[in-house]
């Protein structure tokens, strides 16, 4: 009934854009940070100011991806190259640490002003999930994911939690390396192929496809079904309510 192929014992989430709106609120937070990042080199190196684009941009370099590999993969993109920094940089400090930490004030700022709310069709598979005794993981990249979970109400849903301070407390790679996902399946006492993961993000279904996992279900928010295949998503759905009906 869940749309699984027989043997799955547990399945992994990603958060933003899987189990909860707020990918559209990361893709605006990378542009307003990487937009004023931009125009302050503009007005001072005197090159043409190009705009981060919260579609194109987002989806190839920074969804997905830890968040210092996400300024680090879109400054590449652009030719900029910045000092590394220290993870305690100010916000301000022209590092890649300090954007970093820009972007992440942002999405705080933003997440309070406006909450968090959890796709209707997530909660609702997850439950049947649990129902079905399914073990359940949430990986993301966020370090921001416990806050974003307890304000969605959907806390309690999940057994395990590998997030980003995890990655960096046990030095996992950030997908599109499958490591985070390995550890969530791990953390729930099975081994990838017994698992299945959900991701929107490109570099995640990139993750589930290279670590192995029985079934990888992409799901698709922003019309890219066929990207999404071809980075190895065995189905697509546009709502995760759709695995129920097959």
């Amino acid at each position: 009934m869940l749309g699984l192929p027989t043997g799955v014992r547990a399945c992994l989430f990603d958060l933003d854009g899987v189990l909860t709106q707020t990918a559209k609120v990361h893709a605006a937070a990378w542009k307003e940070m990487f937009d004023g990042y931009l125009r302050e080199r503009a007005a001072t190196s005197g090159e043409r100011f190009v705009p981060f684009d919260p579609v194109m941009d987002y989806d190839d370099y920074v969804d997905g991806k830890p968040r210092y590999d996400g300024v680090r993969s879109f400054l590449s993109a652009r030719g900029i190259a910045l000092p590394e920094g220290e993870q305690i940089d100010p916000a301000d400090a022209e590092t890649v640490a300090g954007l970093g930490n820009r972007k992440n004030e942002i999405v705080l700022r933003m997440i309070r002003q406006d909450g968090v709310e959890a796709y209707e069709g997530s909660v609702r598979y997850v439950r049947a999930a649990r129902e079905a005794g399914l073990a359940r993981a949430v990986v993301s990249s966020s370090s921001n994911c416990r806050e974003v979970l307890v304000a969605a109400g959907i806390d309690d849903l999940f057994e395990q939690r590998i997030d980003g301070v995890v990655a960096e407390r046990e030095h996992l790679k950030g997908k599109p390396a499958p490591d985070t996902f390995v550890a969530g399946a791990h953390a729930l006492g099975v081994v990838p192929k017994q698992a299945a993961v959900f991701e929107d993000a490109l570099a995640g279904v990139a993750a589930g496809r290279a670590g192995g996992f029985a079934y990888v279900v992409g799901v698709d928010r922003v019309g890219q079904a066929g990207a999404l295949r071809e980075h190895g998503a065995d189905v697509v759905v546009s709502d995760l309510t759709e695995l129920l009906e097959t």
